[in-house]
C-alpha cells in the first residue's frame, strides 16, 4: 500500500507542477471547490495524515489555509513530509483519528491513496494533464471501490451518486465517474 501511495504522490507531484495560476483558478470536478480549493483539502490531508504517523499534532484544521503564497510549493513540501511519514517503520500499525472515526493504518493508507489519487485526477482533468495520471492504479482503486459497499460513502462532502461512464473510458475516467464527478 505504502508503494501504492508513493506512485499517487509521484503522479500528483507532475500534475501540480504543471498548474499554472490560471489552472488553479479552474473550477474543480469536486462542486464547492476550484482547483486551488482542492490542491488546499489535499495539502491539508497530507500534513494530518504524516502528523498522526509521525505523533505530531497539525498545527491547522483540515480546511484551513495550507497554502498560502506558494501553492506548488506547499504541495511538494506536504508531499515530501508525507512520502517521509508513510516510510516510518510501523506507519501501517498506526491508528488514525480521522474525521468519520479511528481507523487503522491499513485502512487509513486505503483512504489516503483514495485522497491523493483522485484528487490529483481531478486537478489533471481541469488543468488539461490526463496523460500523466495512473491508469493502473486507477483501475486498482476501481476494482477496490466496486468490491465493497461504497453506498455509505455516497454523502456530501464524500461522494456522489455513481454517473455514466463509458466502458472503453480511461481508467481514470471510470473511477471519477463512480465517485460522482461530472466530467468534462
Amino acid at each position: 500500500m505504502v508503494d501504492e501511495i508513493e506512485r499517487a504522490l509521484e503522479m500528483t507531484s507532475a500534475v501540480v507542477r504543471g498548474l499554472t495560476p490560471a489552472r488553479l483558478e479552474a473550477r474543480s470536478l469536486c462542486p464547492a471547490w476550484d482547483a486551488r480549493g482542492e490542491l488546499n483539502h489535499l495539502v491539508g490531508g497530507m500534513r494530518i495524515f504524516a502528523a498522526q504517523i509521525t505523533g505530531d499534532e497539525p498545527d491547522r484544521e483540515h480546511e484551513d489555509d495550507w497554502l498560502g503564497r506558494d501553492p506548488l510549493g506547499a504541495f511538494a513540501e506536504a508531499a515530501a513530509e508525507d512520502r517521509a511519514a508513510w516510510r516510518r517503520p510501523g506507519a501501517l500499525g498506526t491508528t488514525f483519528r480521522l474525521s468519520f472515526g479511528a481507523l487503522p493504518g491499513a485502512m487509513a493508507a486505503r483512504v489516503h491513496l483514495t485522497e491523493v489519487l483522485v484528487h490529483g485526477s481531478d486537478l489533471a482533468v481541469v488543468s488539461g494533464q490526463e496523460g500523466l495520471i495512473d491508469e493502473e492504479l486507477c483501475e486498482g482503486l476501481l476494482a477496490t471501490m466496486r468490491g465493497m459497499d461504497f453506498g455509505m460513502f455516497r454523502r456530501p462532502g464524500m461522494f456522489g451518486e455513481e454517473r455514466a461512464a463509458a466502458a472503453d473510458a480511461p481508467a481514470h475516467r471510470r473511477l471519477l465517474a463512480f465517485l460522482g464527478r461530472e466530467l468534462p
